[in-house]
């Protein structure tokens, strides 16, 4: 299944007005973390999977990347992009992650933020990912933590006061299809065990090189009581794979 909820207008509309969607990757809790995960920018070429606003796009060819590609399915979401972007070194492509196509070791580096879990063959992406990267090359991804989506609720369990109580975790082995709600929408998003993230990587050619279940920045923390319940449990999942 092909989710393009972002081109939906009210969608659009409220994921625009998140904190990541204003401020940019200072604003997103786990971008400390990711950002120490990429490996040297210098004259790589750089693809996005998944680019969204063009945040991390923009950010490779700050560190001097060679060349960019960003992809994403939502047209609203490259026209933001493209709005903010002026570099003829960054292309967006309208593609589905799963339908990339690219020549062999085209790429230096591969990223993905927080994109993957929207996507059903995860083994195909990596597969292709593999094939696109030149040996040695570095895929770097993130994605909701499983502990997060295995229980399709994706929320608090709650007191009687209305207090957080603990986060629920169920059918963790039952991997697969979970509806859900985010910004008040139905959302279909793929639960898959760390597992099964590792493995799918390493069946595909990988070599694992760091994993990290980042806690929120200590300035992120400070921007509202309720993030503290971000330490709570881990959101993230961030995998940095090798070609060998």
């Amino acid at each position: 299944m092909k989710q393009n909820k972002y081109d939906d207008l009210g969608f659009f509309e409220k994921y625009s007005q998140m904190p990541r969607s204003v401020g940019g990757l200072n604003a997103a809790g786990e971008w400390s973390a990711l950002r120490a995960m990429l490996p040297e920018l210098r004259d790589k070429r750089v693809l996005d999977l998944g680019c969204g606003f063009g945040w991390h796009c923009r950010y490779a060819r700050e560190q001097q990347a060679r060349s960019v590609v960003g992809v994403d399915l939502s047209e609203k979401m490259l026209t933001q992009a493209r709005d903010y972007t002026n570099d003829s070194a960054i292309e967006y492509r309208r593609l589905a992650i799963e339908d990339i196509e690219f020549q062999a070791g085209e790429f230096d580096v591969v990223l993905s933020s927080l994109a993957l879990h929207y996507v059903d063959q995860f083994d195909v992406v990596c597969r292709k990912v593999h094939q696109y990267l030149v040996t040695g090359g570095t895929f770097v991804l993130s994605v909701e933590h499983p502990i997060f989506t295995a229980h399709a609720a994706q929320d608090w369990h709650y007191g009687a006061q209305g207090e957080r109580l603990h986060w629920p975790v169920d059918n963790y082995q039952d991997e697969g299809f979970r509806q859900t709600q985010f910004l008040d929408h139905d959302v279909v998003k793929y639960h898959r065990t760390i597992a099964n993230y590792m493995n799918t990587l390493i069946n595909a050619g990988f070599r694992m090189k760091e994993i990290s279940e980042p806690q929120p920045a200590q300035e992120i923390l400070a921007m509202s009581s309720e993030m503290r319940d971000e330490l709570r449990r881990p959101m993230f999942l961030i995998i940095a794979a090798v070609k060998e």
